[in-house]
């Protein structure tokens, strides 16, 4: 039976994350997560209380996994960079996802312990890289790592309009870019 729940859980998860990265959590449709997922209504009220305990949901996993899935490397911020990048790239939904997240969440909810200890935590590893002289202390450790983030999602967050202007511009480009242009950070 436990079992059989957590499948149920992974499969609503999966079905909400595509439903919220298309509509947000005002546009999506709980009997439409439902339907996807196999699963009904009740079972999604049960295990997340409300649509907005399914999209914190979804969201902290996506936080969860992307966690995982990029740390930093304090001796290649280039190529941190890049791995972002290509996370950004091969799974859209993550840049919509947060998207909606800041536009719905932001100032409504507490913000997530997983995301701001990680955020610390690597400001925290520029500050020591820039105090062992590792690293330039041009900019504040928070400001180079916000910097690093947004530079990162740059492409991912562009207008359909800017999406025309780079159209002939490929992938790899795009990524070296991103990595020149921390590279430039880095030696201010």
């Amino acid at each position: 039976m436990i079992r059989d729940a957590e499948a149920t859980k992974k499969r609503i998860l999966e079905a909400a994350l595509q439903e919220f990265a298309t509509h947000g959590i005002a546009g999506a449709r709980v009997d439409k997560i439902a339907e996807i997922a196999r699963s009904n209504k009740a079972q999604i009220y049960y295990y997340f209380g409300n649509k907005e305990g399914l999209f914190d949901a979804v969201f902290n996993a996506l936080c969860v996994e992307g966690l995982r899935a990029t740390p930093i490397d304090i001796t290649d911020l280039p190529g941190y960079a890049g791995h972002l990048f290509d996370n950004f790239e091969d799974h859209p939904e993550i840049a919509r996802l947060t998207t909606w997240y800041r536009l719905e969440r932001a100032g409504s909810a507490e913000p997530l312990t997983i995301v701001l200890e990680s955020l610390q935590g690597k400001a925290n590893t520029i500050a020591q890289a820039q105090q062992a002289g590792l690293l330039s202390s041009h900019y504040a450790p928070a400001d180079l790592l916000g910097l690093i983030l947004h530079l990162s999602m740059l492409w991912a967050s562009a207008t359909p309009e800017f999406e025309v202007l780079i159209s002939g511009q490929s992938r790899s480009h795009r990524r070296k870019v991103v990595t020149d242009a921390v590279r430039g950070l880095l030696t201010q």
